[in-house]
């Protein structure tokens, strides 16, 4: 741990670290390197520090200029949130000119975040971890709505690979006080997909891409509005094969030496329809579905071949109102139904002769939520309401393996979840605010229990301000891990499991260190106890994890149209109880920061990333002679993003990734590929 704090200590005062996106409750700005400044909050005259506009003269050469690289936007009044810890959010330019092909593209440059993703739609179970926290350990909502359904056998987590990025108008990330408002279990944070709306005038977006690998993608959205209504409409395609050369040693290796059984085919259609019925209400309908189709290459000791079909489907509609005169009361009431078959089916061998296994799960979920904002007084605000949720699963277990055909069979499971939640933000004085939360949750399974948050937010000087936040929570075991045998993998359901409970917290500053030069600094840490796990082929509750780190971050205009960032997290998290008392978590580094320089002038755009990663723990599945205690080496990994202007309205887009050409460990031996290349054009109607 000695070099990750060294590291640390070198880095901070010679590299410049930032964010891609940091908001408060105000007016929705865009721009390319933001301020730190006095603002005026709805509900008070409390001079907080947020980011505004650098102002830039206009010239002819930057009248028609889009925002650079990495987009600040500030989040208005629509969805009020607590301000005691910041909003990070990635818009829908910065998602285009990162070249990200899909959510988990887009989460890994936000801090706090590792994506061991190896290879573009990779197995999806190399693992998500947000500030030490798995996947399941957080929050994922569509415009507010959850799309995961704590499914954790099968390959059946959420699947950040197939959501389409086509359909995306930004991603927000919350954490601290804002989980009362989103759920118990939201640990690490709560990432919300905000989906496009219809323009005024009728737009025509599209780009087609080929590259290594055989990539192959194609994304078309046509949005616009008649009178009322809004509109908007997209498709995207995509295929990887995945396939290339890895040394010996490696995770899935065939036998001419490639990396075998990656391939990723996904097709995925959103469309949404909104409707102002007057000056006070308004409607909206989104629905998302999509199919993929991928291998599997997490489990790759002996030759994985398992495949993993998954499809989906998530409709939501949406009725807001404003119950008094301007925005003093506004109503959201909200139905929705999320559903994800998961369809995991390979060879198994035992005992010198070859069978076959599948395993099926079907979740459906239907959920309703009626949330108010009230502003009671000019310095006081009330968020509260009710989540009501019904989950059903279907499952189907079955294997030719002789010793495993005791447990091929059925199982229907149906779960009620109930929950009030309240948020109350106060402005004590123009430089002090207070978020106060409290959720009460109803649960079929686990009973009733009550997760409290708190956070404050103090503003030392116009230029300087201090935040913290805590959030008790809870996490119950998936009715898969309490009652689905896995054939697949051969784990065992056990029905005496308990939550994962525990708390977090965070503490940091916000800091405008010169006109052109912002910062935040960051500490997080968080208790959780009765972790699942596996143990001897079972699920089990492992015990207790403690979890510290540390997010930094600056950014810097140097002149107009260009920009440098780096951000950089420390994640600390140990495992204090059992066999592996005192280790690492597995596939969680210790430290990972990522720099980068942007350029845009005119149309033309160019972006160098830089990542290190300092390693993670090969958890399970070792080689022969390997322990559960071996780390993957570090690495550094280049990025090269561009955009060359055709025409007024298409463009060339070139994006090279892994500039240095070396084939690095990405996570528990498997490798990820050499230096790749995307070519494609996009166009704007």
């Amino acid at each position: 741990m000695s070099k990750h704090s060294f590291f640390l200590a070198f880095t901070l005062p010679t590299l410049l670290i930032a964010f891609p996106a940091l908001a408060t409750d105000t007016e929705q700005v865009n721009s390319t390197i933001s301020n730190l400044s006095q603002i005026e909050l709805p509900l008070t005259k409390a001079e907080l520090l947020t980011q505004e506009s650098i102002p830039i003269e206009a010239t002819p050469e930057n009248q028609l200029e889009e925002d650079a690289d990495i987009s600040l936007e500030v989040i208005g009044e629509q969805d009020p949130l607590p301000e005691s810890t910041p909003v990070y959010i990635i818009d829908q330019e910065e998602i285009q000119q990162q070249g990200a092909t899909s959510v988990a593209d887009v989460l890994k440059r936000m801090p706090g975040f590792t994506i061991n993703n190896v290879g573009p739609g990779a197995d999806i179970h190399t693992g998500t971890y947000y500030r030490g926290s798995s996947i399941e350990q957080s929050v994922f909502l569509i415009n507010g709505r959850p799309i995961n359904n704590n499914v954790n056998t099968y390959h059946g987590g959420t699947d950040l690979n197939s959501i389409p990025v086509e359909a995306i108008e930004r991603v927000e990330l919350y954490s601290g006080v804002t989980s009362a408002l989103y759920g118990s279990s939201a640990f690490g944070g709560v990432v919300n997909i905000i989906t496009k709306e219809g323009y005024s005038q009728p737009r025509f977006t599209g780009s087609t891409e080929f590259g290594s690998l055989n990539l192959n993608n194609q994304q078309v959205s046509y949005s616009g509005s008649v009178a009322d209504a809004r509109y908007n409409f997209s498709f995207e395609r995509y295929f990887i094969d995945n396939r290339y050369r890895v040394p010996v040693g490696a995770a899935n290796r065939d036998a001419q030496g490639f990396l075998a059984n990656a391939d990723t085919a996904t097709s995925t259609y959103f469309g949404s329809i909104g409707l102002d019925l007057d000056s006070k209400n308004s409607l909206n309908l989104d629905v998302t579905t999509l199919s993929s189709r991928r291998g599997l290459v997490y489990f790759g000791f002996p030759l994985q071949r398992d495949r993993l079909d998954h499809d989906g489907l998530n409709v939501g509609l949406s009725w807001k109102t404003r119950l008094g005169e301007g925005e003093s009361s506004n109503l959201t009431t909200t139905v929705g139904y999320n559903q994800n078959y998961f369809s995991t089916y390979g060879p198994t061998a035992f005992a010198g002769q070859e069978f076959n296994r599948t395993g099926v799960l079907d979740t459906q979920q239907l959920t309703a939520r009626v949330d108010h904002v009230w502003k009671l007084t000019p310095s006081n605000q009330l968020r509260w309401g009710l989540d009501l949720k019904n989950t059903n699963l279907n499952s189907d277990t079955f294997s030719t393996r002789p010793d495993r055909i005791a447990n091929n069979g059925t199982e229907n499971r149906t779960l009620i979840n109930t929950a009030l939640f309240a948020v109350n933000t106060l402005n004590i004085s123009n430089n002090f605010q207070i978020d106060l939360g409290l959720r009460q949750s109803f649960d079929g399974e686990f009973g009733n229990y009550l997760n409290p948050s708190a956070g404050l937010r103090y503003a030392l000087s116009p230029t300087v301000a201090m935040r913290g936040s805590w959030a008790g929570g809870q996490r119950n075991p998936g009715l898969d891990q309490l009652y689905v045998y896995d054939t697949v993998h051969g784990w065992e359901q056990n029905p005496n499991l308990i939550p994962e409970t525990g708390s977090s917290w965070t503490a940091g500053v916000d800091v405008k260190l010169t006109n052109n030069l912002i910062g935040q600094f960051t500490y997080f840490g968080s208790s959780l106890d009765n972790r699942l796990g596996i143990i001897a082929g079972r699920w089990e509750n492992i015990g207790l994890v403690n979890t510290n780190g540390l997010e930094a971050a600056l950014r810097l205009q140097i002149a107009q149209g260009w920009s440098t960032f780096l951000n950089y997290t420390y994640t600390d998290a140990q495992i204090k109880t059992g066999s592996e008392a005192g280790l690492q978590l597995g596939f969680i580094p210790y430290s990972v920061a990522q720099a980068g320089v942007g350029y845009q002038n005119s149309g033309w755009n160019a972006n160098l990333y830089v990542t290190y990663n300092s390693g993670t723990r090969r958890a399970f599945f070792n080689a022969p002679g390997e322990t559960s205690r071996d780390f993957a080496p570090a690495f550094l990994n280049l990025d090269l993003s561009g955009r060359i202007p055709v025409t007024r309205n298409l463009g060339l887009t070139v994006y090279v990734e892994n500039l240095l050409g070396e084939q690095y460990e990405r996570v528990n031996r498997i490798y990820s590929p050499g230096l790749t290349f995307r070519v494609g054009l996009t166009s704007n109607l």
